[in-house]
């Protein structure tokens, strides 16, 4: 029965592009010879079989090497000569050739093999076991078809098979086939001497296998087991298993159902694997066997003298001679010869697992305990003899809980998570162990883990009611971007507390009050909760200290700059502050960048950035590299801020934090868009999309991201569309605030654009009085250009010069880029319309080249097709229809409509009306001769080419 199934194969593009290429090769006449290598269980053969099962030719000779046929002379090459050539799904031989006894001599035997490919490759070679007629195989196989010969496992097969094979390639002419052979990397010293020379010659393609990515291993799980990892598991169990796709796959064969949602403190073996370590470490000497369980035992990459120190005072062998344990470790698979030999390494992270699951409970359980008493680090200590202890243990659990403590303290969070976790295990009664097992939870929020995190809230959600068990899942909701949800949680979390008896667990739910307040950018809000939660907790507490750096950010947004500014200035130096360091430099540099202090905000959220071991949160990081790289954008350093977004969305992948996802891919729409990367701004519109009951810090850089995009395309209906969100927000407590979220400009320029002046005016009056009260300059010139542009719309052409020119000179002094260009740009479109052309196209000319410091190509162009309007060269070159019968305007017209462009879309890129681009192409038609669009559209091309 013929097997139609595909095999699964993901993440192999590119090699079967390679496969494919080379089929066509030998379809034309040149034979090819293909060598398919990688580590064991790459997938070596699932690729040839996918490959052939998707080109399906029609004459194919199969043969396989076995290890207990490797000394059988001539067994792959019999099974070339004897079998008949079938379809490449069927996989069995169907028919017996003519060839007698394989001669002595292999080189003889090469020669037959030679006549049997060239028979195979023949025209009529398809009806050679079928009994078929010449004109049926002609019709099954196409003279550009090539043949096939498929060898797998080639480090298997015998010498005499592999010296006729070689004679046979080397001495292809002109057949029209494709030979693909399969060796695994570590078995590649197995071939001959002349067959690896054979092989290495530039007559032969090498394609090789790389290990798995991590969305590889997601889409495998899925197409192979209709197992949906999340991105986090994915990438646990990539490294797990090092990207090999054979482990992997028997991995989730052999977990039941449900298995990869949930966390695990170890992953596990493939039987497969588990069974063939054991067998190994059978074999091994005892004092072999004794240096790799001790290896396994402690951390990966561990010192060779740690391990022999660990073993010899274990309950199996000592090591007496260190080299030559190694030396056997490293011949049955167990090690690995590393370049420093003080240094220990199994083969693969599966390798020490296995090793260490082989082990019976009780030797494993006393290594630990040894372990922990010849280890210095208090973390490491705890770790061996939680992992020694199989029974609750009270003492060990309030080790473990005091470690904890401290190690939060130093912002180590992720580690006092793993001691709380331990510390649940080792409590002898449930409730306690939930307890501890919440605070874990929160620490892992804390850090911004939400990839673990998750994992043990669907725990914790079958926990006993609490205000802890609320807290910390309404913590987790808020970072995972549910409103509702934190809003429900918090609310039942603080109703259940009582301030006066628990004033910790009060000043927590207070503090997780405040981050959801600032999610929800309510700054009224904010600040009361920052006041309560400072009244209740300690002062050096984390909550304490957060609450007030937040605070800060609140009183900003109600307008109370001066108060902002006394707060952070009053807080400790940061070598004082400690761990909570970076939530104050966060929020300082927020701030700063919200009050147009673009250098010391850029300073203070790069020093926010980091998260090494005792120095940060992930959540925290997150926010930082959002808001670096919006700073890094306002300073013109946007090659810079891509990197910064590119770093961000790499961690965010990685912990999960939904919350921040959209301030990160804002930026880079943005970019992307003002330099004509139109898919990739795409990517980064559609990334940043989410739910319409988000939180508003969501929902806000979301329609931004889109907003900047439809402007850079000048699609003004898109950009009220996207910012349609915003205008119906309610804004009253802080959205609005000058200097936070730069929208105001953007909307109202699009209502100008789309000729809705008077609805652009009425919206703008307030935000200009509000940036003119707090003295913001950054967004008095935002705002003064549109400002400018209503009063040209209106005839009023030296008012619009005086607030275009007041616009320009308030951020003078400002290291602002894009502002000072955006403004010019909007001041020359307005001077040109008003017929003050020379003049515009000077003012013009300063925004082209601002814009092209920032390789905003789009608004370069832009500029171009302005001062090539206003009539002024420009000094590039003009569009292929300067006919001298043409004006600078009509030329401008015409070039846009040549591309496609409609009436209204070539307004709004001219800035003018619709009606007057009709008005131009009229009088561009009857100079030129011409009745239609595309007419003049055919123009434009044969005047470009010429």
């Amino acid at each position: 029965m013929t097997d139609t199934t595909s095999p699964v194969l993901v993440g192999r593009d590119s090699q079967l592009g390679r496969l494919a290429a080379l089929a066509a090769a030998a379809g034309s006449g040149q034979p090819q010879v293909a060598i398919v290598h990688g580590a064991a269980g790459l997938g070596k053969s699932q690729l040839v079989e996918a490959f052939l099962h998707r080109c399906r030719p029609a004459r194919i000779l199969r043969a396989s090497g076995a290890s207990w046929e490797a000394d059988l002379a001539g067994g792959v090459l019999e099974q070339l000569l004897r079998r008949g050539t079938g379809a490449a799904t069927a996989g069995q031989p169907s028919g017996a050739g003519s060839f007698g006894v394989l001669p002595e001599d292999p080189r003889e035997a090469g020669l037959l093999l030679l006549e049997r490919l060239q028979m195979l490759a023949s025209k009529d070679a398809a009806s050679e076991s079928a009994g078929q007629s010449v004109s049926a195989a002609a019709d099954r196989a196409s003279v550009e078809e090539p043949c096939m010969m498929w060898i797998d496992d080639l480090h298997w097969a015998d010498e005499y098979s592999l010296r006729a094979l070689a004679c046979a390639l080397r001495r292809l002419d002109s057949e029209r086939l494709l030979v693909l052979l399969a060796v695994p990397d570590e078995q590649w010293q197995l071939l001959p001497a002349g067959f690896r020379e054979l092989a290495g010659s530039a007559e032969v393609a090498r394609i090789g296998l790389a290990p798995l990515s991590a969305d590889d291993v997601g889409a495998l799980a899925w197409e192979a087991a209709s197992t949906e990892l999340s991105a986090p598991m994915a990438l646990r169990l990539c490294n797990h298993a090092a990207g090999n796709p054979g482990h992997i796959l028997q991995l989730l064969e052999e977990q039941p159902d449900g298995y990869w949602a949930d966390w695990h403190a170890e992953l596990p073996v493939p039987k497969r694997l588990l069974s063939g370590m054991t067998a190994s470490l059978a074999a091994a000497a005892p004092a072999t066997r004794s240096l790799a369980e001790a290896a396994s035992v402690l951390q990966p990459g561990c010192r060779l003298a740690d391990a022999v120190a660990l073993a010899d005072a274990g309950p199996v062998a000592g090591v007496t001679d260190p080299l030559a344990a190694l030396d056997e470790a490293n011949r049955l698979g167990l090690l690995v010869a590393n370049p420093d030999p003080t240094l220990l390494a199994f083969p693969h992270p599966l390798a020490r697992a296995a090793v260490y699951a082989s082990m019976p409970a009780t030797e494993r359980a006393a290594l630990h305990r040894l372990a922990a008493s010849l280890e210095a680090d208090e973390g490491q200590q705890l770790h061996h003899l939680a992992s020694a202890t199989a029974l609750p243990d009270v003492g060990l659990a309030h080790k473990l809980e005091d470690y904890a403590r401290r190690q939060a303290e130093r912002g180590a969070w992720r580690s006092a998570a793993s001691a709380l976790m331990r510390a649940s295990r080792l409590w002898p009664d449930p409730a306690g162990s939930q307890e501890r097992l919440l605070h874990a939870l929160d620490a892992l929020v804390g850090a911004g883990d939400l990839a673990q995190a998750g994992a043990f809230a669907r725990q914790a959600d079958n926990f006993a009611p609490g205000p802890l068990r609320a807290a910390v899942l309404g913590y987790l909701s808020v970072l995972r971007g549910r409103p509702i949800h934190a809003d429900m949680k918090l609310d039942k979390a603080w109703e259940q507390c009582d301030p006066e008896a628990d004033p910790q667990m009060a000043a927590m739910i207070c503090q997780r009050r405040v981050l959801h307040s600032l999610a929800a950018q309510n700054g009224q809000d904010l600040v009361d909760w920052a006041r309560r939660a400072m009244t209740l907790a300690a002062e050096c507490s984390p909550e304490f200290i957060e609450s007030r750096a937040i605070k800060g950010l609140g009183l900003a947004m109600l307008g109370q700059r001066e108060d902002a500014e006394d707060l952070y200035s009053k807080f400790p130096s940061p070598r004082a502050l400690g761990a909570q360091r970076q939530r104050v430099q966060l929020g300082r540099g927020w701030l700063a960048l919200a009050q147009d202090d673009h250098h010391l905000a850029r300073d203070q959220l790069a020093e926010a950035v980091p998260t090494e071991y005792h120095l940060g949160s992930g959540r925290i990081s997150q926010w930082a590299h959002g808001w670096l790289a919006r700073a890094e954008f306002e300073l013109g350093d946007w090659d810079q801020a891509l990197r910064t977004v590119e770093r961000g969305l790499v961690q965010q992948e990685q912990l999960q934090v939904q919350l921040a996802r959209p301030l990160l891919h804002w930026t880079a729409a943005q970019i992307h868009a003002q330099r004509g990367n139109w898919d990739r701004s795409a990517h980064h519109q559609e990334s940043a999309r989410v739910p319409a009951d988000s939180y508003a810090i969501m929902r806000l850089p979301a329609a931004l991201a889109s907003a900047a995009a439809a402007e850079a395309a000048a699609d003004y209906d898109g950009v009220l569309r996207a910012l349609a969100p915003v205008v119906r927000m309610d804004r009253a407590n802080g959205i609005d605030e000058p200097g936070f979220w730069p929208w105001h400009d953007i909307y109202a320029n699009a209502l100008v654009m789309t000729e809705h002046v008077d609805e652009a005016s009425h919206f703008l009056a307030p935000h200009e009085k509000l940036a003119a009260l707090r003295g913001h300059r950054t967004a008095a010139a935002r705002l003064s250009f549109v400002r400018g542009r209503i009063l040209g719309a209106r005839g009023r052409i030296e008012e619009a010069r005086k607030a275009f020119e007041g616009g320009i000179a308030a951020v003078q002094t400002l290291p602002v880029p894009h502002v000072k260009a955006r403004s010019r740009f909007a001041y020359g479109q307005t001077l040109r319309r008003a017929g003050r052309r020379r003049e515009a196209a000077a003012i013009l000319a300063e925004a082209r080249d601002i814009y092209l410091s920032l390789g905003a190509t789009v608004y370069v162009e832009r500029c171009e097709r302005e001062i090539q309007a206003s009539g002024v060269a420009s000094g590039t070159r003009r569009s292929g229809l300067d006919f001298e019968a043409l004006t600078a305007q009509e030329i401008a017209v015409a070039r846009l409509v040549a591309q496609g462009r409609t009436n209204k879309e070539t307004g709004l890129e001219l800035f003018i009306a619709a009606k007057t681009v009709q008005y131009h192409l009229t009088r561009i038609y009857a100079k030129l001769g011409i009745s239609s669009r595309s007419e003049l559209a055919a123009r434009y091309r044969a005047d470009e080419a010429g």
